[in-house]
């Protein structure tokens, strides 16, 4: 089974944080994995709220279908989700901050059958899609305007520079740059 864990600070109050990821037909404005999603059940989204997600990957698209399956809001949400050749759970959960919301990201994916063989080269690709996702959100929120929000953009826009990765990951030293020529004088 691929996993990926991240966690993000959103300038944004808890409720606004639930409310727009638990409505899943808003992920493709900020996970450039989703080619297109749509809620497929009427009504106020709740537990037992279905979505259909067409993800790209690997040059094809495929059509995803997700379910609430836990709903506590604004602390926690469970969507599972998948086909006939995988199964995908993402646990979210939201704590309040005095600036924002801290959000937690938990994405698994399990093959399905013979594709199971092929679980080491997903969970190497899963990490890079999950990356994409964590940052694609963080954008989204970093790059709110008048048009999209409304009175809360200025906020939000302001506190948007202070979002900001908060999952400890290995960086590469930074080179040093140019050599300098020795001064003569």
């Amino acid at each position: 089974m691929a996993r990926y864990v991240d966690a993000i600070d959103l300038p944004i109050p808890i409720e606004e944080a639930f409310d727009y990821l638990a409505d899943f037909s808003k992920t493709a404005e900020w996970d450039p994995g989703v080619a297109r999603a749509r809620r497929i059940t009427r009504g106020k989204v709740r537990k037992g709220s279905r979505f259909e997600v067409t993800v790209s990957f690997l040059g094809r698209r495929v059509p995803f279908e997700y379910e609430i399956t836990e709903y506590e809001r604004p602390s926690r949400l469970v969507l599972t989700g998948g086909d006939a050749s995988l199964r995908s759970i993402d646990e979210i959960t939201f704590v309040a901050r005095p600036d924002g919301t801290r959000v937690t990201y938990e994405a698994q994916v399990e093959l399905l059958g013979i594709r199971q063989l092929a679980e080491p080269v997903l969970q190497v690709l899963f990490q890079r899609v999950g990356r994409l996702a964590v940052r694609g959100l963080r954008e989204r929120w970093a790059n709110v305007d008048a048009r999209e929000s409304g009175p809360r953009c200025v906020s939000i826009a302001k506190r948007a520079s202070r979002v900001k990765r908060t999952t400890n990951t290995k960086r590469r030293p930074a080179s040093p740059g140019p050599k300098r020529a020795a001064s003569s004088s």
